[in-house]
């Protein structure tokens, strides 16, 4: 197995050639017992187990997240994602009378979003739709899998979600939302309205756990990533490098840009609380010729094993999907062995697992 310093055009070179093989989905596969799929959050945030994996040494020890404070030090960075959950969720029937549940993926501007739709037959370009029975939408393009609607109401998109949708609970959780979810599937950090999704690993912390950080002298920087629906779809290639990741917007403020470049110069550590925070700070480094910047991007980054991580030396994260993006960019984080290793033992001892479920610190340090 190649080692996870492998540069990004380096892996390109040497698949070219045949020196290397392509990955493939079936490597990053897993059975999970439906039981182990988190269906409600733990009744206090920080009561999670959390297993520690230091992707160096191999090395897996059982913990909670309680004891996250202990894995850090004095002027450490941890980055949060403070993105806000909006109401995503719209059901409703078509102009013919075919029910219809419109997933919004991203708003666009105050009255056009990009969406997924489940119907019984696709509505067609042009129609219209009556969702929660009080907006009307009409279907004004399609792409692959995404359409573009157009909410046709004085009413600004946001407010209209807020006032009618519903929490947008992942597709493996197996009930309606319920008014608890509201609050429970939103970080209490979150500001920036514009996820479909929550960033699950923010999930874990409460107030009193973000009071010991900065008692401990551990500095705490944002940055917002707004979560898109395709962050559940799944890989449907086989060679994982024909895979074309879904694209979502970011922003970095000049703060965070400050505050990590303080502690790399201390030699200090930073800790990427999700996939979402480490997808923004590789792909504004990646943008940038190496260099953390302020400002806003789009990221559509594919992080598979071979990937050089640039500023990230820690993550915290959930347990993820098989055959999913997201886990494919833990296996690179860690090592491939070591994740499978770890989920193996996750799954032995009967941790939780995905956007309700426990976490995981993985350490790329010595």
């Amino acid at each position: 197995m190649l080692p996870c310093i492998l540069p990004s055009k380096d892996r390109a070179t040497l698949l070219a050639i045949g020196i290397i093989r392509s990955m493939k989905t079936d490597d990053f596969d897993f059975h999970l017992p439906d039981e182990l799929i988190a269906q409600f959050p733990p009744v206090n945030r920080a009561d999670s187990r959390m297993l520690y994996v230091n992707g160096k040494h191999a090395d897996l020890r059982d913990a909670t997240f309680r004891n996250l404070p202990d894995y850090l030090k004095r002027d450490d960075v941890i980055v949060l994602n403070n993105t806000r959950v909006v109401k995503a969720r719209l059901s409703g029937v078509k102009s013919t009378g075919g029910k219809v549940e419109v997933m919004v993926e991203r708003i666009l501007d105050a009255h056009r979003a990009r969406a997924l739709i489940r119907a019984s037959h696709a509505p067609v370009i042009g129609s219209t739709l009556l969702l929660e029975d009080k907006i009307t939408v009409q279907v004004e393009a399609r792409e692959q899998d995404i359409y573009t609607l157009c909410f046709m109401h004085s009413q600004p998109l946001i407010e209209l979600l807020d006032q009618f949708g519903h929490t947008p609970l992942p597709p493996y959780i197996g009930r309606n939302a319920t008014v608890c979810d509201e609050n429970r599937y939103q970080t209490v950090f979150a500001q920036e309205s514009g996820a479909v999704a929550a960033p699950t690993a923010g999930l874990h912390f409460d107030e009193t756990m973000l009071e010991t950080l900065r008692t401990l002298g551990v500095k705490i920087a944002y940055i917002t990533l707004h979560v898109g629906a395709g962050t559940f779809q799944p890989v449907r290639v086989q060679n994982i490098d024909q895979h074309v990741m879904h694209t979502e917007p970011y922003y970095i403020p000049a703060e965070t840009v400050e505050t990590i470049q303080m502690c790399k110069s201390a030699g200090g550590s930073v800790l990427a609380v999700g996939t979402t925070s480490l997808r923004a700070l590789e792909s504004c480094i990646l943008a940038n010729d190496g260099t953390l910047v302020a400002g806003t991007g789009e990221t559509s980054l594919f992080i598979t094993p071979g990937f050089r991580f640039r500023i990230v030396d820690r993550l915290l994260t959930n347990f993820h999907l098989p055959r999913s993006t997201l886990l494919m960019l833990v296996s690179a984080f860690a090592g491939m062995e070591t994740i499978r290793r770890a989920y193996r033992h996750a799954i032995g001892n009967r941790y939780r697992f995905f956007s309700y479920g426990d976490a995981m610190l993985i350490d790329s340090q010595p």
